[in-house]
């Protein structure tokens, strides 16, 4: 006789330790992709890089793990999601120590890429492992939760913890701090986690290779522009990216099992949601990494004061992000997440104004107004993705979430810091002092931090000179990107309100009944 009601499966104490084994590494990976902005300083002081190797530095990881996270997913279902998180986990921390002992700008970039490769080991497999952990529902939603709300907490107190970190130990530090928890992960997995595998996944591994080809042609192409590098090289890159991105799309439309489906953005609330994020998360990563920059470089912070400085925002984002939920069961999430955009484009107006002499209570207000901004589309967008999608659908729906979540702050790094760099550069030029040296000249184009480094070896007026130079150089260069930003997020409210106002509230019928193309088997 067959029971038809048969009670909830119980969740116990070891399927919690199991989940806080999965947040923490987590937690840690999206920490990864702003923990290095406040140790840039230090950092380019002792590597000596480029202001183009500096942006490399930052948003490689990010690059890297974006481009394999699905293939990755699609190798921990064939060879186990719990083994393949234990290596990653190892290669992770390996890693991590290697950088730490760098002292090569292009040794570094190397062991970020790396880094990321080994955080794309892991994070498809902690989302993947709560499914299998939690069989009871209730508890599973409870735990998804914790799981993003940990995501959430590392990419607002990357900073902070690095300020920290900085002011202790240096900037050797915020690789180090890899150690410890991924050799938790390594001892505690086996432990307190499943295995769960399906022999019968087939990973599309050049796929995986094509598409961070792309991203890297793209971005290598916007770079050499921001740099004033010839024209031609720079245009036949991004030429290049677009023609293997579109190798990348063809190959999965032809695929029986493609490693991506682009077909789900066949589907509008998919499209649309992701578009607002991709761009949201843009807006901020370029904004974000130049603000650490200005607060030491300009404001002429400490580490530990500049990361104590981002923690009122962090904490207003923390919030909003826990009250977004609840703002989308009484109104439509489109105009939820519209509304926290168009007060990301005051703070970025904000940011827009400001110059070398502004106060630091302003400088600090500003990004109050702009960093919790992105919080409702960082809450929203992935519960938006998935319920939009048949069952069978969610886990490819959900890839896509987390890979532009990770794409779209290095994006943003990438494109928008590039811009900064830019015009930096522009204005340095015209603006060094009378009587300096051709290397110190040298040095100080290159970026602030050769500017700033530079100066403490010249005699005190000079050295001053090209200090105030550098920093209304550089604070010019944040200005540009305020715009950029604010023109961004202008433009992600706007498809927002209009391209996501078919969702109804969440306390409501979530979707419209119609089926869309992507929803079709």
């Amino acid at each position: 006789m067959s029971e038809t009601n048969a009670p909830a499966p119980r969740t116990g104490p070891k399927q919690w330790w199991g989940l806080a084994v999965l947040v923490i590494p987590s937690t840690l990976l999206f920490m990864m992709l702003t923990i290095l902005f406040l140790a840039a300083p230090n950092m380019a002081a002792d590597l000596n890089p480029t202001s183009a190797q500096l942006l490399w530095i930052l948003d490689i990881y990010g690059f890297v793990m974006a481009g394999f996270l699905v293939a990755m997913g699609v190798l921990g279902d064939r060879i186990g999601k719990r083994l393949l998180m234990v290596i990653g986990a190892v290669l992770f921390g390996i890693v991590s120590i290697a950088a730490a002992l760098t002292t090569s700008p292009e040794l570094m970039i190397a062991w970020r890429a790396v880094l990321g490769v080994g955080g794309a080991m892991m994070l498809p497999s902690t989302l993947g492992l709560i499914f299998v952990l939690f069989a009871d529902p209730k508890a599973r939603g409870v735990a998804i939760g914790v799981w993003a709300g940990g995501i959430s907490a590392g990419v607002a107190l990357g900073p902070l913890l690095s300020g920290l970190l900085l002011e202790a130990f240096g900037w050797q530090a915020t690789f180090l701090v890899a150690v410890p928890v991924m050799a938790l992960v390594a001892i505690g997995a086996p432990l307190l986690l499943p295995e769960h595998k399906d022999p019968s996944a087939k990973i599309d591994l050049f796929s995986a290779l094509l598409l961070v080809a792309s991203l890297l042609a793209i971005i290598y192409g916007v770079k050499r522009l921001a740099t004033q590098e010839p024209a031609g090289p720079s245009i036949g890159l991004l030429i290049a990216g677009a023609l293997v991105g579109m190798w990348f799309v063809i190959r999965q439309l032809r695929a029986q099992q493609p490693l991506l489906d682009v077909r789900l953005f066949a589907n509008r609330t998919v499209s649309g949601a992701l578009a607002v994020f991709l761009l949201s998360a843009a807006a901020l990563g370029g904004v974000y990494s130049l603000f650490t920059q200005y607060l030491q470089q300009v404001q002429g912070l400490s580490p530990m004061q500049a990361g104590l400085s981002i923690l009122p925002a962090a904490a207003v984002l923390i919030v909003v992000s826990t009250l977004s939920p609840m703002l989308a069961r009484r109104f439509r999430p489109g105009n939820v997440i519209a509304v926290g955009l168009l007060t990301q484009v005051v703070g970025y107006v904000l940011f827009a104004q400001l110059d070398a002499g502004t106060g630091l209570a302003l400088v600090i207000a500003s990004f109050v107004v702009t960093y919790p901004g992105v919080a409702p589309s960082m809450a929203l967008t992935t519960d938006l993705v998935v319920s939009s999608v048949p069952p069978e659908k969610a886990g490819g729906a959900s890839g896509l979430a987390t890979t532009v979540n990770d794409l779209g702050i290095s994006l943003g790094v990438a494109v928008i810091g590039s811009i900064g760099i830019a015009a930096y550069r522009s204005q340095i030029s015209d603006s060094l002092p009378d009587g300096l040296p051709p290397e110190a000249a040298a040095a100080a184009e290159t970026g602030i931090d050769g500017a700033i480094a530079t100066a403490g070896q010249l005699p005190g007026d000079v050295g001053e000179a090209l200090t105030t130079a550098a920093q209304q150089a550089f604070t010019s260069g944040l200005n540009a990107a305020g715009i950029t930003s604010a023109i961004i997020a202008a433009l992600a409210a706007l498809i927002a309100a209009i391209g996501l106002r078919h969702i109804r509230p969440t306390g409501q019928a979530h979707v419209d009944a119609e089926k869309e193309p992507a929803q079709e088997s």
